[in-house]
Order: C-alpha cells, then sequence, then structure tokens
C-alpha cells in the first residue's frame, strides 16, 4: 500500500510547505483540481521540481482528448493521471496509450459512476493502472464514505490495482486498511491537522504495521 497526500490548497508556495511537513511518510503527491484550475500544469510542474523523489499525481478528471491531455500533464512532471471513469473507452484507451509512451500511469476515478461494479470490469480490461472509488465533497458532507464501493470492486477487479479517496483520516484508516487497497488517497485528514507529520506518520506506520502482518 502507499499513501497520497491531496492537495487542494491553490496557493503553491502553501503547498510545497505542506509536503515539506510530511514528505518522508508519503509516496505520492496529489496536485488536486482546483490547483490545475486555477493555475494549470505549471503547479503539477512546481511540485515535481520541488519533491523530484515523491510521484505526482495531476488530478485533471479527464473526459475527452485522452492522449492529448495526458501529454500535457505527463511533460509537466505527473507520474500519474487521472481520467474519469463516466467518460467513454476511447477516452481512456487513447489516455493509456499515450501515457506508456510518456511513462506514467493511469488512475481512473470511479467518483459518480452509477454501476461501480459493471463500470470496474470494463476499465479493468482496458489496461489502466489504477481504479480509484471516490466520494466527493458534497456526499461527503451528507455521510457518505467510499468503504463499501472499494470491497465492490475489489471483488471484481483482476489486472489493475485498487485506490480509494474521499473523507479518509486518521480514525477511519483502519477500515480501509483492511479491504487492503493499493493507494489510499488522505486530503484534509492530513492536509488540515495542527501537526500534519505526526499524522501522517501514525497512517504510515498503520500501513507499515498492516503490511508485515
Amino acid at each position: 500500500m502507499k499513501l497520497q497526500l491531496a492537495l487542494d490548497l491553490v496557493n503553491i508556495p502553501e503547498a510545497i510547505e505542506v509536503v515539506k511537513e510530511v514528505e518522508a511518510h508519503i509516496d505520492v503527491v496529489e496536485i488536486g483540481t482546483p490547483i490545475i484550475n486555477q493555475e494549470g500544469h505549471h503547479a503539477v510542474k512546481a511540485m515535481k521540481d520541488a519533491f523530484p523523489s515523491l510521484a505526482v499525481l495531476a488530478d485533471t478528471k479527464i473526459m475527452d482528448a485522452g492522449g492529448y491531455e495526458v501529454m500535457n500533464a505527463s511533460q509537466a512532471g505527473a507520474s500519474i493521471v487521472t481520467v474519469l471513469g463516466a467518460t467513454d473507452d476511447e477516452t481512456i484507451k487513447g489516455a493509456v496509450e499515450e501515457a506508456k509512451k510518456q511513462g506514467s500511469e493511469i488512475l481512473v476515478d470511479m467518483i459518480n459512476v452509477t454501476d461501480i461494479e459493471q463500470r470496474a470490469k470494463e476499465v479493468d480490461a482496458l489496461g489502466v493502472d489504477y481504479i480509484c472509488v471516490h466520494t466527493g465533497y458534497d456526499l461527503q458532507a451528507v455521510g457518505v464514505t467510499p468503504f463499501s464501493q472499494l470491497t465492490t470492486i475489489k471483488n471484481v477487479v483482476k489486472n489493475t490495482k485498487t485506490a480509494v479517496a474521499g473523507g479518509i483520516k486518521l480514525e477511519t484508516i483502519p477500515e480501509v486498511i483492511k479491504a487492503q487497497p493499493d493507494l489510499i488517497i488522505v486530503g484534509g485528514g492530513i492536509a488540515n491537522q495542527d501537526d500534519k507529520k505526526a499524522v501522517a506518520a501514525e497512517i504510515q506506520k498503520q500501513m507499515k504495521d498492516a503490511a508485515t502482518v
């Protein structure tokens, strides 16, 4: 299992300062959609330049022109690029093809996909690297969590690694770890805490402990 820090701060210097605090305890840093909307791929490059040893995920949420969008994000320094599972297969295929050329990976975000089980089976056959269950901010606000969906895709995916995002925090990490996703994505559960380093370190510890059981 790997730990990804999701950053939705639109202030790049502030985002870099947050990553400095937790760099030793994370594997991937995500440049969130709000930052990309505000700053473009400059934010991806700035983060990769600041932390060359970390993988950078560009949360582009691609819905069309898969190959072109993946090329731009990858050339800016993204190791992983996101595509929406709700898009068509041709867009995902184009993204996968370009990612292979660029040496990057594709994460398919299943946010707002109605039939998670069926779509996960379809996406699993398209050669992507990760399938991610994701509960968005608006649903988190009314108490929805991604855990049942994670179990669903774990049961049907045969080739692709799995990821989970959406309101995950230190208190819910044990439940997430039980499902054994390959990538755990935490945003405010680390970034909004007073002692970010301590929280990230504890999450990392619990993940490592589970891996040795």
